[in-house]
């Protein structure tokens, strides 16, 4: 039977931490959708164009594994939040592209893995919110909310994907 279980799993070290360190994003391409996933795992050519965006702190990924033995069905649902601190206009244009769009997004987390959401269909901007705060110490900045449902969780990725050229956004600038 195709669906049965090949492997045990011991418990590791108390050594992961949580937190994701950096997001790349680019825009839907046919090329990353096909590329095909050795052992799990995907290589990028290079060819790919991602942008970079640092985060720091109040930033997830989850992933919903959703099964109906009724309908016979399994998909992956993966929620990535994502807060930009700092408002300013060149950020706000991006998201708004963002917004419009369907990325496919890397997720570089704190222990080195990187994953790839809405590798077959996209990810989109379900939520989110520009803010600027009431008190001296709340969010002035943007919150995203981006949601993928694929056949397969994100996969781990080899490394980083190749950043495009460009000049990133400064907002303090």
């Amino acid at each position: 039977m195709a669906c049965s279980i090949t492997n045990g799993r011991v418990l590791p070290c108390k050594s992961a931490v949580g937190g994701l360190k950096n997001i790349y994003f680019s825009n839907y391409d046919s090329a990353v959708a096909a590329l095909a996933p050795s052992a799990g795992e995907i290589t990028f050519s290079g060819s790919e164009e991602f942008y970079q965006y640092e985060i720091k702190g109040n930033s997830s990924l989850e992933t919903a594994i959703n099964s109906s033995r009724e309908n016979g069905t399994t998909f992956y649902e993966s929620t990535l939040s994502a807060t930009f601190t700092f408002l300013d206009k060149a950020t706000q244009e991006e998201i708004k592209l963002l917004a419009a769009g369907r990325p496919q997004v890397v997720i570089e987390d704190y222990n080195g893995n990187f994953f790839l959401v809405g590798k077959e269909h996209g990810a989109e901007v379900t939520g989110g919110s520009i803010a600027t705060g009431a008190a001296m110490g709340d969010l002035s900045g943007f919150t995203l909310t981006l949601t993928a449902q694929e056949t397969a969780p994100p996969f781990f990725c080899a490394a980083a994907p190749a950043e495009a050229t460009y000049t990133p956004i400064d907002p303090t600038a």
